[in-house]
């Protein structure tokens, strides 16, 4: 008899990402094993003194790659590490752990040392508990956003892992789309959480194998494992957006529309990032032909391209002039486009990060100001 058939799920949504992992460490191998060595690396032992200064040691054994789960000891992360647990072993891979506590309740610290206790009776090793200073930056849940990846970076960096793991399901991603939605921030926004996404140096650090899975599902895999889990009261509590979403703005969608509202939102994730990737794509190739031979990006260049095309020329302008891309939203770089489609002889325009936007001798000129 096998397995109930949510743990079957979940475990097999894990398999798949590590095997993903897994070829991507075998690519990173075999690009290593075919850069150029130095030409004394390159002589055969025979031609190499024993006990000569450039004897070369035996060779080692590869270290088998780390996968880290991010768990929060809530029920999505917790059905993540069990399946990290079960299924990590069995491909040669070490499975181990990490709990960020925000400090933004009273006993948070005794949370994460249960989270540490729980993580490591499933057998995980490393784990590791990272306290952190939550800003205020973008409000508290884009700041505790922040501070959380970037404890789970440094621990990535320190431990040398191959891959983080993320407990976000269908729910959370049909979440963020209306979050987009609501933002008007474009298809990029409407796109949710990538499957894989990155860290600084690092462009396929963070994993999401639960992305099509709903939130019932990793809840009914804990229950019938017997794995305890923390419900977080923030995850309730109306002051944050998200809960409000969740407890009463999804389920007004689905009692006007009926049932299937979360699935076609994940669905509209998928479809507007690939739409998404492949404007980014042209966008990218077509940024240098918009150029003079100064780098400045030319106007009507610019106009002749399409719209989607030419904003996110602009906005890439902008983000590496020093405006932060959290910040930088649609209403900015429209501003910014009148410059080139509607030139009436408007003056700057400011944008997020001190980052001035104005039009000089045909030219659109894109830098930090006073």
């Amino acid at each position: 008899m096998g397995p109930h058939p949510a743990v079957a799920a979940i475990r097999l949504a894990v398999r798949r990402v590590l095997h993903d992992v897994l070829t991507d460490v075998q690519r990173t191998d075999d690009a290593h094993r075919a850069a150029p060595r130095r030409p004394d690396a390159q002589r055969s032992p025979e031609h190499v003194p024993s006990g000569s200064a450039h004897a070369q040691p035996p060779r080692e054994q590869a270290t088998p790659p780390l996968v880290l789960v991010a768990c929060s000891g809530g029920a999505d992360s917790m059905a993540l590490a069990s399946a990290l647990a079960f299924e990590a072993p069995k491909l040669g891979i070490r499975a181990g752990g990490v709990t960020v506590d925000h400090g933004l309740q009273d006993g948070s610290d005794l949370r994460a040392a249960e989270v540490v206790s729980r993580l490591t009776a499933l057998g995980l090793d490393p784990i590791e508990s990272v306290a952190v200073d939550v800003g205020r930056d973008g409000g508290p849940e884009a700041a505790a956003r922040d501070a959380r990846y970037g404890a789970l970076d440094a621990v990535a960096e320190r431990h040398g892992a191959a891959a983080i793991l993320l407990g976000h399901t269908r729910d959370d991603q049909a979440e963020t789309v209306l979050l987009g939605l609501a933002r008007g921030s474009g298809i990029r926004s409407l796109s949710g959480m990538a499957a894989v996404s990155g860290g600084p140096g690092a462009d396929r650090r963070y994993r999401r194998p639960f992305l099509h899975i709903d939130r019932q599902t990793a809840r009914k895999a804990c229950m019938v494992q017997s794995l305890p889990v923390w419900d977080d009261p923030h995850n309730t509590d109306p002051a944050y957006t998200r809960s409000r979403l969740r407890h009463e703005g999804l389920p007004a969608l689905e009692k006007a529309l009926g049932k299937g509202v979360v699935e076609a939102l994940a669905r509209t994730a998928q479809l507007s990032r690939d739409d998404a990737d492949a404007l980014d794509h042209w966008a990218a190739q077509a940024e240098a032909s918009v150029r003079d031979a100064a780098g400045l990006l030319e106007c009507a260049k610019l106009y002749a391209l399409p719209p989607a095309v030419r904003r996110r020329i602009v906005r890439r302008a902008a983000i590496e002039a020093g405006a932060p891309a959290g910040a930088l939203f649609a209403r900015h770089l429209e501003e910014v486009d009148r410059l080139i489609t509607g030139w009436r002889g408007q003056g700057a325009i400011n944008l997020p990060g001190k980052v001035v936007a104005q039009r000089q001798g045909g030219r659109l000129v894109i830098r930090q100001g006073c």
